[in-house]
Order: structure tokens, then sequence, then C-alpha cells
């Protein structure tokens, strides 16, 4: 199932957004979440995840749409993923974007936690505000059931300290998403 499209579709009041994921793709985004920051940022998610990313967003707000797009690619991959057998589950990098270094730490465990130290200045990265960027994160932690903690470590340009972040972010996830082997990457036997 890892290497077919799912599809996740959210519709309320306030957002009508449609998902269609692939982990282990070539890292294709297509569409918008209606800002230009983000789409960027969800086109880096997607390129260095090596996940294929295709969203059909419209909604009232871009924090609505921002919040719920991480809703629905959360939910997307928890779906490829199964029960998550013979995933590593942990993923972790680096990342350096000129000045700025960025590290990431991913456990798929089926808990959803997020600590965030981005480290920014201003409350708005070109047309995104940073609150949103946050929500995102957040959200999408909660969404795929993991812990996900984002450290930016230096850096002086907010635009370099959040991408870094989100290349980290998409490493670290394509790490523990690889198949290792059989079974489930828990002590317990089941993840969650």
């Amino acid at each position: 199932m890892e290497n077919e499209f799912i599809e996740y579709t959210r519709e309320t009041k306030e957002v009508k957004i449609k998902v269609n994921l692939r982990i282990n793709g070539r890292g294709i985004f297509e569409g918008s979440c209606g800002t230009v920051f983000m789409d960027h940022m969800i086109k880096t998610l997607a390129k260095h995840g090596r996940i294929d990313i295709i969203v059909d967003a419209k909604g009232d707000l871009k924090h609505h749409i921002i919040e719920d797009l991480a809703i629905c690619i959360g939910k997307a991959i928890n779906s490829a993923l199964r029960n998550k057998e013979g995933i590593a589950r942990f993923g972790f990098a680096y990342v350096p974007m000129d000045e700025a270094l960025a590290r990431a730490v991913v456990d798929l465990g089926g808990r959803a936690y997020c600590k965030l130290e981005l480290n920014v200045r201003d409350n708005v990265i070109e047309d995104t505000k940073i609150e949103d960027i946050i929500h995102f994160l957040e959200t999408l932690s909660q969404s795929l059931e993991a812990n996900i903690h984002i450290s930016v470590l230096y850096g002086f340009n907010d635009h370099h300290k959040i991408e870094a972040s989100i290349k980290a972010l998409a490493i670290a996830l394509r790490e523990a998403m690889k198949k290792i082997g059989d079974g489930i990457p828990s002590t317990k036997g089941v993840i969650g």
C-alpha cells in the first residue's frame, strides 16, 4: 500500500480539502493551499521526504486551510503506513540552510507530541503568519499521531530557519517511514 496514492478528504463549513498522497514517491507537489510560503514548505516537505502530495484546497481563511491541510496530510500518511509493520519508526536529521541549522526528530509511535524551538524573530514570513506555520506542525503531529521535535540551533534569517526545519522534518519522516524489516517496531507488539 506504500506505493499507492491514498486519498483523504476533509469537508467542513470552513474548508473543502482533498489530498492525494503517496509515500515512497518521487517528491512531487501539485496544487496550492493559498499561501505562497506554505506552498513552498509543502513542496519542500514532499521533495525531501520523497512523498508525492497533490492538494485541492479551498476555504474561507488561510488559517483554516493550513490547519486542515495538516490534518489531511497526517491522516493520509497514517493510512499509507497501515499498522506500521516493518518501518523504522524513528528518524532524525540535521539540515543547514546558509547560516541556519535545524534538527528534527520523529517517532511514529502512535502518540502525538510536538515540541518546537523555531527561534524566529518576526510574526510573518513572506505571506504566512508564523503562528500558522507552528499550528501546521502541531496539527500534523496530532493527525500523524507522532512525536515531532524541531529545534533551530542557530541562524539569522527566519525564512532559512523555517525552511531548514521543514527539510529536516521531511528527511526525519522519510527515515522513520523506511521499511527495515518485519514486525511491529514496538515491544508492545502494537503501535499506539
